[in-house]
């Protein structure tokens, strides 16, 4: 696979103004272009109930893979769910079995999805106007609603745009969702150029970091490259090993310092790496759930200025340097 061609031929035709959702065959491959990428197309299935099920089952195990323990709870428990959300007085507790009952009601609205899918199987013909159709579309809009104050795994932020994107699945034709989607993994391509590049600029000038600068962009390379690939996809092996260890080469990049560092030098490297590992988890947390994490993004841009203004003078640091091993 060509550098980055994600950012395809960007670079080489930077006066070319081109419309968001132009699609072209680069390097053999169908991409379409969002926000200055070109990011890779599949095949679009056809627009049936079966096929927004298996999108919305699919996509309802990504969200409960993303965000915090405990939300996943049956469909059938949609009742206690409720009751214990309304009874509930404490604010933090209440938030908690907020999360709780959309999982629920996501659940309950897969559940009705399989049972309309089986009835269309067995020649019954569902309108788009059927109680159960409703039924479910209003699960989903209420789980989307409860979802905004659910927090990512990480304790983060939480991540409005899984949390909506199966009632979208649910709601659009399968072919403008592929759509939306492609417009969110170019977004998550973005964010994922600007934390590293402000991790390169912290670096760019900081011998004690010397040779990071590579390390950091091959993993922004992988990561982009692992956005926009499916799990489905035949290269999945071979892209997925690509971004784990760029992913691994920068959590252990080691620091050089002098064989007897001072105080200051000791706090910077550890604070270096530390940053370094920050942004990392950042990077594999967008590039696995595919969405922009713009709270989180803000904080880490934050981190990179205060390690470069707690640090001003000490880009030159005497060499001989040492890798010494922080942690």
């Amino acid at each position: 696979m060509s550098e980055d061609v994600s950012k395809a031929r960007s670079e080489g035709a930077a006066a070319e103004v081109v419309p968001f959702g132009t699609k072209r065959v680069i390097d053999g491959q169908e991409r379409v272009h969002y926000y200055g990428y070109w990011v890779k197309t599949y095949q679009v299935p056809a627009d049936t109930l079966g096929t927004k099920k298996r999108l919305i089952e699919a996509l309802t195990r990504r969200l409960f893979n993303h965000v915090e323990h405990g939300v996943n709870v049956p469909g059938y428990r949609l009742n206690e769910a409720r009751v214990a959300y309304n009874e509930e007085t404490d604010l933090e507790k209440r938030r908690v079995k907020g999360a709780m009952l959309a999982g629920a009601m996501f659940n309950r609205a897969t559940d009705i999805f399989t049972k309309l899918v089986e009835l269309q199987a067995a020649g019954v013909e569902i309108a788009s106007d059927n109680a159960l159709m409703r039924e479910c579309g209003r699960c989903l809009q209420e789980a989307l609603e409860l979802g905004k104050t659910v927090f990512h795994r990480s304790g983060e932020e939480g991540i409005d745009e899984l949390w909506g994107e199966p009632f979208k699945a649910f709601s659009i034709p399968v072919e403008a969702f592929y759509e939306s989607r492609y417009i969110k993994i170019a977004q998550a391509m973005r964010d994922i150029d600007a934390i590293t590049h402000h991790l390169i600029e912290t670096f760019s000038n900081d011998a004690m970091f010397e040779g990071i600068i590579p390390v950091i962009e091959r993993f922004a390379h992988t990561a982009k490259i692992k956005t926009e690939t499916l799990r489905t996809d035949a290269e999945i092996f071979d892209v997925w090993s690509n971004f784990a260890v760029a992913g691994e080469h920068l959590r252990n990049f080691q620091p050089h310092l002098p064989e007897l560092p001072s105080e200051l030098q000791q706090r910077q490297a550890e604070h270096g790496v530390r940053l370094a590992r920050q942004v990392r988890g950042l990077v594999c947390d967008i590039t696995r759930a595919r969405v922009s994490m713009p709270k989180s993004s803000d904080d880490i841009l934050a981190r990179c200025r205060n390690y470069r203004a707690a640090y001003p003078c000490m880009a030159q640091i005497i060499k001989p340097f040492k890798p010494i091993k922080l942690g």
